[in-house]
């Protein structure tokens, strides 16, 4: 099977789109952009975003990746942080005049069949940079931090993950994921490193990316959960979407927790489960469920160790929850530092800041970020009490807030997801039903739904706003 790129008005084999990214990177030099040079880049999912990638990769530039829908100020100190000099945009990205920029359309149609210089693609000069990639971290925990990672460790990582998953060279994968974030920015290159097709899908118009999978045969998806619960009800609304996934062995799941109810309903419509993973930007990928280990998010890759501790620091027992640590040689180099060099991370063990727990096979199970509150002389993991919500198939999202009344006490204000917008007096009784007296909601709240940010993950910040009104 030839390998393709699919994009929603044009297709070419993987082959041709090499040596469309060879010209791209002859025209990206004469931008002065050279070997080692820093450069940020800005823009949403399209061929022409693959197409840059590539070829920034083959000039062995260090890329500073950026979300296309990042404030202009904060792309400004980014900018000013790691010293890159140029910026490649599309016309979405908003970016300030003080930054010199380059459209991709500037770099592709001057590409547009012109002689070759070469005609072998190679990531060999991008590799060997330490800091072949700069990502951003969510911030949902603080400010972000720039990641900087070695470009041979990223491929090196998604080499683990394709052994790990099975991807196969007649694969067709289909990541409905931006492009410029960990998840997505991997499946990208596991195409290209599994030599099998891509499809380059509107990831915001789910409807018209399931339409698209039909077409290309697409045999892999990878979404987020609150995705997933979308193309389910698509497809509830509007049976005959059903046909268009037909062709998927696997339905992969990330970047955010995944709660089984909404697996089983994908074992019900489409005989398949939703197959959960684990991983981060700083660390990479770690843990994948596979269709041969269907449990949780599956066991560590080879090559890079899993423990959870308990509040001792000790080795916590099969079953029992904990911090989950890292033991990978795919981590991080560092995190940039103000004038643009690399503070360096130590090695070994590193902790996640992630609760959860191994079964006796070692099979991983993610509860939630640590967080803990004090409610009543009890100390709660809201994101615990989230897991047991769902069991009842109930999407809830928590926010602490101080309680004015008890010092040192929080109020939960539960966040329930509901399409039907059925009242919070529903909601609190079925909570009510299935959560002991200190877990239960000081109020709830209900919302068509969760507002996301840009990993497609619940926006806990928007949420903890709403909440404080």
């Amino acid at each position: 099977m030839t390998a393709k790129i699919y994009a929603l008005d044009s297709v070419q084999t993987l082959a041709d789109f090499e040596l469309d990214a060879l010209r791209v990177a002859d025209v990206i030099r004469e931008h002065g952009v050279t070997h080692g040079d820093r450069v940020i880049f800005k823009a949403g999912n399209s061929a022409a975003y693959v197409s840059v990638l590539f070829a920034l990769m083959h000039v062995g530039a260090s890329i500073v990746l950026i979300d296309q829908q990042e404030h202009p100020d904060e792309t400004r100190r980014i900018a000013r942080r790691t010293g890159a000099a140029i910026a490649l945009v599309d016309d979405d990205a908003p970016i300030h005049d003080d930054i010199r920029t380059v459209n991709l359309y500037e770099l592709i149609a001057p590409a547009a069949g012109r002689p070759l210089t070469t005609r072998e693609l190679s990531f060999d000069a991008w590799a060997d940079r330490r800091d072949g990639l700069i990502m951003w971290t969510s911030g949902s925990t603080g400010e972000p931090k720039g990641a900087v990672k070695s470009g041979r460790k990223f491929l090196t990582n998604l080499e683990r993950n394709a052994a790990q998953v099975g991807h196969r060279p007649d694969d067709v994968l289909l990541p409905l994921l931006p492009f410029a974030h960990q998840y997505g920015l991997s499946m990208v290159l596991i195409a290209w490193l599994t030599r099998c097709s891509l499809v380059i899908a509107p990831y915001k118009r789910l409807d018209r990316a399931v339409q698209m999978a039909g077409r290309t045969g697409a045999t892999v998806i990878d979404a987020t959960p609150s995705s997933y619960r979308t193309m389910l009800n698509l497809v509830g609304r509007k049976p005959s979407l059903r046909a268009q996934l037909e062709g998927v062995r696997m339905f992969c799941s990330g970047a955010a927790p995944l709660d089984g109810a909404l697996s089983e309903r994908y074992v019900a419509e489409f005989g398949l489960p939703l197959l959960d993973s684990y991983g981060s930007t700083e660390l990479g990928n770690i843990a994948f469920a596979t269709l041969e280990n269907p449990v949780s998010c599956g066991r560590a890759m080879d090559g890079i160790k899993l423990r959870v501790i308990d509040e001792d620091g000790h080795p916590a027992a099969p079953g029992q929850a904990g911090e989950i640590e890292v033991d990978t040689p795919d981590a991080l180099e560092g995190h940039l530092a103000a004038d643009g060099t690399i503070d360096a991370v130590p090695t070994g063990w590193q902790s996640t800041g992630d609760l959860g727990y191994l079964d006796g096979d070692d099979n991983l199970f993610v509860l939630g970020r640590k967080f803990a509150v004090h409610r009543s002389g009890y100390t709660l993991y809201p994101e615990l009490i989230e897991r047991k919500a769902a069991l009842a198939e109930i999407s809830t999202r928590i926010v602490p807030l101080p309680d004015e009344r008890r010092a040192g006490d929080e109020q939960l204000v539960f966040f329930v997801e509901d399409e039907e917008l059925r009242d919070a007096k529903h909601w609190r009784e079925r909570l009510c039903q299935v959560l002991p007296v200190y877990e239960q909601p000081n109020r709830v709240e209900v919302l068509e739904n969760f507002p996301l940010n840009r990993n497609g993950k619940p926006d806990k910040r928007r949420l903890e706003q709403i909440a404080r009104g």
